[in-house]
């Protein structure tokens, strides 16, 4: 028999909070992530533990894990592969990528081209890569978890709008609280690693997982309320890039996940708000005005959300 969801995630949350010292909130919006089986952007400056907590949860799940380090000189091929031609028999060799694993941590991504980073858009979408004309299916589960500094940091490259939609979330860890950074020296002289732990989730309990999430139920007052959302980023006048029908999509399922986390088949109009900053906060663009006036789009998407009716749902 299945195990319930809810001691499924308790087990990879305590797995993962005997490395990662942070808030609560940001691992279970990785795991809400996970639940639904959407790609993950964690930006923030460095030092914070981006790559800790990646590392944290595919130890945790004992799946395949490949690390790609973004630089400038990476090419396309490393991260997708390539064919050669061996000239001694004139066979053809594939020789795939290292996105060809079940959990990619795509490391500092905003630290090489666009050209590079939009090799992982196929991947992302599709579960595919192509190489050379020839498509192979990528193993599963699959899971990006990328991690960027801020843009405004030397040597970075923003990621074009395309590759930011293929992002079910993005999200920050923030600075630690005083007793945070306390137990995060004591850890460090214990000199405790992501390596040192063992997986305590299978890949067959996580897919018995999100069996349990495509149960999770949306009341019709709810998915309104989604779509109001959306079609109020389209309408503002401060917003020039507003949430797409694959936003409201990645809102819906986001809140389903998160419903799920907190022992729930249902979602209520609080999951959507909960969700609505680090689903839909790197899918607008605002207008060159509001950006004249400092208008953050933090602040433009809270005014909005803020005054559209809340559902009520019994």
């Amino acid at each position: 028999m299945p195990k319930p969801a809810a001691s499924i995630l308790t087990l990879l949350k305590e797995n993962i909070q005997k490395v990662f010292v942070g808030r609560e909130e940001t691992v279970d919006l990785v795991l809400t992530a996970l639940i639904c089986g959407g790609h993950v952007l964690i930006e923030d400056v460095p030092g914070l533990g981006k790559t800790t907590l990646v590392r944290s949860l595919a130890r945790s799940l004992g799946l395949s894990f490949a690390r790609i380090q973004f630089t400038p000189d990476l090419t396309p091929s490393d991260v997708t592969g390539y064919t050669l031609f061996d000239m001694a028999t004139g066979e053809r060799q594939v020789h795939l990528g290292s996105v060809m694993h079940q959990i990619v941590l795509a490391d500092e991504i905003n630290r090489t081209g666009p050209k590079t980073q939009s090799s992982l858009l196929e991947a992302m979408q599709e579960g595919q890569v192509t190489i050379d004309g020839e498509t192979y299916p990528l193993p599963r589960p699959f899971l990006v978890l990328a991690t960027q500094n801020p843009v405004e940091l030397t040597g970075t490259f923003p990621l074009p709008e395309a590759q930011l939609d293929r992002f079910l979330m993005r999200i920050s860890i923030g600075y630690p609280e005083r007793a945070q950074e306390l137990e995060i020296l004591d850890r460090g002289m214990a000199r405790t690693r992501p390596e040192d732990l063992e997986s305590v989730v299978s890949a067959q309990e996580l897919f018995d997982l999100q069996e349990q999430y495509a149960r999770v139920r949306c009341a019709r007052p709810i998915l309104e309320y989604i779509v109001r959302i959306a079609e109020a980023t389209r309408r503002s006048d401060q917003i020039a890039l507003g949430v797409s029908p694959r936003g409201s999509l990645a809102l819906l399922s986001a809140s389903r996940g998160y419903a799920l986390l907190q022992g729930r088949d249902y979602v209520l109009p609080e999951d959507v708000q909960r969700l609505v900053l680090p689903v839909l906060l790197h899918r607008i663009q605002l207008e060159s005005q509001a950006l004249f006036k400092q208008q953050s789009p933090r602040h433009v998407l809270e005014e909005l959300v803020q005054g559209i009716q809340v559902p009520a749902v019994s």
